[in-house]
């Protein structure tokens, strides 16, 4: 019971401070820091002891990155930011459930999150098996299934050549959807205009992270 009632308090604290910017904010600061990494000046900011000691009481971060779990695409490298700084959730293929989605909710409900960023990126080999298709082991399948509109839509509109980048943004801009429309607590936020949800692409030769419009 103590140990339920602690984390009760600290998500109350969490909600009560909050992030003090606005989503627009927020994506300056991620974008600030994709520039200071794909230039090969990345400052590497609050990693320090200090920081740690800071974090002991709570956590505010200021935006939610949704990724893959593609070891080549680590958030905070490519943001270049710390401790604290960002609430990671990553899948193949930045795959939703109800997990992943109630974890995006504690962020922006209970933390005050003000942005999340849906982040794919070239070559995704979750969206390159959805598009080859055929028969997958395991559980990969669900992996296959989710995807699989995308990869749909990309056939209907697009050539042969250009089937999986079509895919690949397809799948960002599905899931930016998803979650915009997901009731009751992230579709509520968007319309009072506390949360932006938004699309990114990053890109593995320049290392750069291409917000969609």
């Amino acid at each position: 019971m103590a140990i339920v009632l602690s984390f009760l308090s600290i998500m109350a604290l969490s909600s009560e401070e909050g992030s003090k910017i606005s989503g627009e904010q927020a994506l300056v600061k991620l974008m600030d820091g994709n520039a200071r990494f794909s230039s090969g000046n990345a400052s590497h900011p609050d990693q320090t002891f200090e920081r740690r000691s800071e974090l002991v009481a709570g956590q505010q971060p200021f935006a939610v990155v949704v990724g893959c779990s593609d070891s080549r695409i680590p958030p905070e490298v490519i943001f270049d930011q710390g401790l604290g700084d960002i609430f990671v959730i990553r899948t193949a293929g930045q795959v939703m459930d109800n997990v992943t989605i109630a974890s995006i909710e504690y962020a922006v409900e209970h933390l005050g999150v003000p942005l999340v960023v849906v982040l794919g990126h070239d070559s995704c080999g979750a969206v390159t098996a959805a598009v080859k298709g055929g028969e997958v082991e395991g559980h990969l399948d669900s992996l296959v299934d989710y995807i699989a509109p995308a990869v749909h839509e990309a056939k209907e509109t697009g050539n042969e050549s250009e089937l999986l980048d079509n895919s690949i943004d397809n799948n960002i801009f599905n899931i930016v959807d998803e979650l915009e429309t997901s009731e009751p607590v992230l579709s509520e936020k968007v319309a009072e205009g506390e949360l932006m949800v938004v699309g990114a692409r990053y890109h593995l030769d320049s290392g750069e992270v291409e917000v969609f419009e």
